[in-house]
């Protein structure tokens, strides 16, 4: 049974069409918010008077944000006179394979599980596990390999970091011994 919205000439079919068509203005209304968000932060910014010379801290932000909403209006105004962007055509993968689902929710899980971990047992686990649980997701089942090497990168980026960049990293349990 066909309903109306199957019909190829109805109004519902029209606008599906013009939408698909035109699906590059997403990303302006993407452009737009981030904008608006952008230069509302920056204008409810608290800035003494004390703090402000020629370039204050609202500066930058407003020039991203007033960069944001122009992008935003200059690539409407392409896609509606009927511009397109070019898809990409894609060098070392073929464009007609499905998605690999599994992979990318394992990766997705793989960062939100070291994303709620860094906290109570420190950078150098959550970022051993992360390494690890990274390489498992894309392929490795290397099980003697892959740990030292997980183990040695998060130890190493927490040194390079914590010691050397003087930016403080949780080390968890870990804090007395490293």
């Amino acid at each position: 049974m066909t309903t109306r919205t199957d019909i190829p000439g109805s109004e519902s079919a029209e606008r599906r069409s013009w939408l698909r068509e035109h699906s590059e203005l997403g990303v302006c209304v993407l452009l737009l918010a981030l904008g608006v968000l952008v230069l509302t932060d920056a204008l409810t910014m608290g800035v003494e008077v004390t703090q402000r010379g020629p370039v204050g801290p609202k500066t930058v932000p407003v020039v991203v944000g007033v960069g944001l909403l122009v992008i935003a209006a200059l690539l409407a105004v392409d896609v509606l006179r009927g511009g397109r962007g070019q898809a990409e055509g894609g060098e070392d993968i073929d464009l007609s394979e499905p998605a690999d689902w599994r992979t990318v929710l394992l990766l997705t899980g793989v960062f939100l599980g070291a994303a709620v971990l860094i906290e109570p047992v420190g950078f150098p686990v959550a970022g051993a596990l992360l390494f690890w649980g990274a390489a498992f997701a894309l392929g490795s089942r290397r099980l003697d390999r892959d740990p030292l090497i997980a183990a040695v990168l998060s130890l190493t980026t927490y040194a390079v970091f914590n010691n050397l960049l003087g930016v403080p990293l949780p080390g968890g349990p870990l804090m007395g011994v490293l």
